[in-house]
């Protein structure tokens, strides 16, 4: 990429000292410059502005001149280094590199991989594994990006800007990432902006202005008649039974995979109303998500207590990997006539609709149990039964058009 570059030194006459003005070198780089002092001053009378120099032939003069030329030289060298490297020049760094101020001109990917290392030693503290991994994943993407579309290997923060964000937009979308997918990138990419800023880094985050909208999506869920026949349904291999067990137990409880993989049979004791309740927090946010046990989820829990697997670990149902679960469930979907993809995922959004909300729960109850920090949400999966209560009507509408035909003016 050219670069339109210029040096020219000039007189400061707003600092003056005995009667001499401050010799100062202005560095430009396409139009945006920097500039610093040579800790030098001289008489302005002395001064040749359109040469940049000192006149005469004195031993002051050709002493200054002399380091004005050192000084011309220094930074067209770095210049011409640091354009031989691929990198992108700027003023600013120029002049860094000629100070010895490398550090104050961070890159995008140092900050990116400065925040990724910090947050992977804290896995285990206040961070999970699988945030980590998402950062990681958004850092390759920024990578990626910058490689096919900038044609750079990486950029400095001060050329950050509002197009930027967008074009990482533009990019993700082209290569198949999914709208709602590019927003959470997105906003981890501002996340670790917001941390430069903090950082002192940059001055203020160029992205802040970019708002990551979501498009509403219909969350799968499966109905009564879809959970009676997965309940009834009686298996020959006992691996899917297993499976079957743990993901109904996650529709009649809303723990996610990595939450009913954790639980223990100490997770379980008397809550406020005698009953059975599992006491517990959730891994992805850390809040409680305390849940009383219906009678279907208890079931489960005592026909696995002496499991020879939950006896060993300790846990409370007999639980494989996530992808493990999510194949067998394939098969067991296919078993029972169920013409969904079934997941782990979807049975808590099942808890979330038709054991609870449908049952008359109250939002604010099913947030609780959730987990959920905000109860917004909690609030897609009342979405989710509007598009129910959609498909109820038309099934009533269906009857009521059926006596309307049979009885000629009843309704």
């Amino acid at each position: 990429m050219k670069q339109n570059y210029s040096l020219l030194f000039w007189l400061n006459t707003s600092r003056m000292q005995l009667g001499k003005a401050a010799i100062y070198c202005r560095i430009t780089v396409n139009g945006k410059r920097a500039e610093l002092s040579v800790k030098r001053f001289v008489d302005p009378e002395k001064w040749i502005k359109t040469a940049g120099m000192v006149k005469g032939s004195s031993e002051e003069a050709r002493t200054i001149n002399n380091q004005l030329d050192i000084i011309r030289t220094s930074i067209y060298r770095i210049y011409v280094e640091q354009t031989s490297l691929g990198k992108f020049i700027t003023s600013d760094l120029l002049k860094n590199e000629f100070l010895g101020n490398t550090e104050k001109e961070k890159t995008f990917l140092e900050a990116f991989k400065y925040h990724n290392d910090q947050m992977k030693e804290l896995i285990g503290v206040d961070v999970v594994k699988s945030t980590h991994t998402k950062f990681e994943t958004v850092y390759k993407k920024c990578s990626d990006f910058l490689k096919k579309r900038i044609k750079r290997s990486d950029v400095y923060l001060k050329e950050l800007d509002y197009k930027f964000i967008t074009d990482f937009e533009h990019y993700l979308k082209t290569e198949g990432i999914a709208h709602n997918t590019a927003m959470k990138y997105i906003r981890n990419v501002k996340k670790v902006i917001n941390q430069t800023v903090l950082n002192g880094w940059l001055p203020r985050n160029p992205f802040a202005q970019f708002k990551c909208s979501t498009h509403a999506v219909i969350r799968e869920i499966l109905d009564e008649a879809e959970l009676s026949a997965l309940y009834s349904k009686e298996f020959k291999q006992e691996r899917l039974e297993e499976v079957r067990d743990v993901f109904l137990f996650c529709c009649f409880t809303g723990y996610a995979f990595i939450d009913v993989f954790k639980l223990k049979q100490t997770d379980i004791a008397k809550g406020i109303d005698g009953d059975c309740w599992i006491f517990t927090r959730r891994t992805k946010t850390n809040t409680v998500s305390n849940v009383p046990l219906l009678p279907q989820a208890e079931e489960i829990v005592n026909k696995y207590k002496n499991h020879p697997k939950c006896v060993q670990s300790g846990k409370l149902l007999p639980v494989n990997s996530n992808q493990k679960m999510n194949a067998y469930l394939k098969e067991i979907a296919t078993l029972c006539k169920i013409n969904k993809e079934l997941t782990m995922h979807i049975a808590r959004h099942t808890f979330a609709t038709t054991v609870t909300l449908s049952n008359g729960v109250p939002i604010e109850s099913v947030s609780k149990m959730l987990g959920h920090k905000k109860l917004a949400t909690t609030q897609i999966y009342a979405k989710v039964l509007e598009h129910k209560v959609s498909e109820d009507m038309q099934q009533l509408k269906q009857k009521f058009t059926l006596k309307r035909v049979e009885k000629t003016g009843t309704f």
